[in-house]
């Protein structure tokens, strides 16, 4: 015997931050497709009739409609997985920046993605570019062609 389906009811709040985010050009596929499932399981729709409409699994439907119920919106966030933990964090950043507010080492015009390595000791260079291109930081300064 299957067991029935949980009953999703949507709060008006909460059914106004799921219809945003459904329309927002940056939420991820993979939270569409739980938001969607949420929506249709608030409608009445079944679990099968939801899977066959976002071809998916009633698996899936059924996971995403009970992680709802119990949670809430919280509920539709990735837990978290196994694996390696992040080397580098918020205050490697910090460090870095740090790093270029002071005058570059003798014999130089500016800093570096190499240099701010070695003067940090302990991040490896490719972390660098890439902390510096999250903060949108272009060491090269001004761009022109006079």
């Amino acid at each position: 015997m299957i067991p029935d389906a949980i009953e999703v009811r949507l709060k008006p709040k909460e059914r106004a931050v799921l219809e945003s985010w459904l329309r927002a050009a940056t939420t991820e596929q993979r939270q569409l497709l739980r938001i969607r499932i949420v929506l249709e399981a608030a409608d009445g729709s079944g679990t099968r009739e939801i899977a066959r409409e976002l071809d998916t699994t009633p698996t899936t439907v059924s996971l995403w409609r009970g992680r709802f119920a119990r949670e809430r919106l919280s509920g539709l966030e990735d837990l978290p997985r196994s694996g390696t933990p992040a080397i580098y964090s918020e205050a490697t950043d910090r460090r870095i920046r740090a790093v270029l507010d002071r005058p570059p080492p003798k014999g130089f015009a500016r800093w570096n993605g190499p240099l701010i390595a070695k003067a940090l000791g302990n991040v490896d260079v490719q972390y660098v570019w890439r902390s510096l291109r999250k903060h949108k930081i272009d060491l090269g300064g001004r761009k022109s062609w006079c």
